[in-house]
């Protein structure tokens, strides 16, 4: 009968000794190794930062440091631009929507204000568009609706986007259709583009 006892004792203890090396085994992988944690701090934030970046976005133009920048998920346009720095004063920042979404791998580009000229035939940015005539919304390139007063780069890409995704403009009245441009905006834009 104590055979029995010291049988079950044993195995007892050989099955507590097991679990506690399973769980010992999973802590460690679950955890990473000791010598990964004693790293120095520095090493490891730009793991860290660019482990949590889910944007990366370009941003160019009127900005103090142009060049490609990891973003979190759910960052603006805003974002983007502290992290070049910040717009320049030469920055026309009227023409850029600061509190539209960025995507990944987006542009952002940060347009330059007009010289402002004595004559006013001369210095209107919308004169050379209305010379070429209007800028047809169901053919233009992302470049061509960026150029448009009041059309930054994340509402032409909208303007690109609805066109892919609803066919052809079939009247100026569908930019309505587009985030970001509202009733004054289409008409701004009334005489500038065509379908």
């Amino acid at each position: 009968m104590e055979f029995l006892t010291a049988s079950r004792r044993r195995a007892i203890a050989l099955a507590a000794v097991g679990l506690l090396a399973t769980v010992l085994i999973v802590r460690h992988l679950s955890h990473g190794s000791p010598a990964a944690e004693m790293g120095p701090p520095a090493a490891q934030a730009p793991v860290a930062k660019a482990a949590t970046a889910k944007l990366f976005i370009h941003v160019v133009g009127a900005v103090r440091r142009p060049g490609l920048y990891p973003l979190a998920d759910g960052s603006r346009i805003a974002d983007a631009l502290r992290r070049a720095g910040g717009a320049t004063r030469k920055a026309d920042l009227e023409a850029v929507n600061l509190a539209a979404p960025l995507a990944d791998g987006l542009q952002v580009v940060v347009p330059r204000r007009a010289p402002t000229g004595g004559g006013s035939a001369a210095g209107s940015p919308s004169d050379p568009a209305a010379a070429q005539g209007p800028v047809h919304l169901n053919t233009a390139s992302l470049e061509q609706l960026d150029s448009l007063p009041g059309v930054g780069p994340v509402t032409a890409q909208k303007i690109l986007d609805y066109r892919q995704e609803h066919g052809a403009f079939t009247s100026v009245d569908d930019l309505d259709a587009i985030p970001g441009i509202g009733p004054a905006r289409m008409e701004q834009l009334r005489d500038l583009v065509a379908p």
